[in-house]
């Protein structure tokens, strides 16, 4: 079975160039999560401090605005989220919960510090493959701000607003 975790760890983006000795580190430090379809992982603005690996399953993430739920996007097998918690160690900024029964590894802020003391050049890799991770994330969300403050604009015409077809 670990051998199955390093091996989907070895394939995901934020862990390219990360030595199997570094990752078994982390592998031996990760809390092993199921969450039934239906429950949460986490809510938008609980506390957090850890990140997920999702290794079976799907998950919904959803924003609250003005008291209604707005779905962003579903995650599978293989994908990672709450990622920027290792970052800010802020609140969560979505909500993600089950949409089948899942399993993840969790992996705290804690085990990574731990890594930076045994395996400092590790612990840089994958630091950097995580900030990659957040910058292509938020190239995708500029563009659809972008996206759609140009097809606003093209639905105003001389001061006046018109329905789009």
């Amino acid at each position: 079975m670990e051998a199955d975790k390093l091996k989907l760890l070895q394939r995901m983006p934020i862990f390219g160039g990360v030595n199997a000795t570094a990752l078994e580190f982390l592998l031996e430090r990760a809390v092993n999560v199921e969450i039934p379809a239906g429950e949460p992982f986490f809510r938008e603005g609980d506390s957090g401090t850890s990140a997920f690996v999702l290794e079976t399953g799907r998950v919904s993430i959803d924003k609250r605005w003005q008291g209604r739920d707005y779905h962003l996007r579903d995650l599978e097998a293989g994908d990672c989220f709450g990622e920027v918690a290792l970052f800010d160690f802020g609140s969560r900024s979505a909500s993600v919960s089950a949409v089948d029964d899942c399993s993840a590894l969790e992996l705290s802020a804690a085990s990574l510090y731990a890594l930076s003391n045994d395996h400092l050049q590790q612990f840089a890799i994958v630091y950097m493959n995580l900030g990659r991770e957040i910058a292509r994330r938020l190239r995708v969300a500029d563009d659809r701000l972008f996206q759609a403050k140009v097809e606003r604009a093209d639905d105003l015409v001389d001061g006046y607003r018109f329905a789009s077809a």
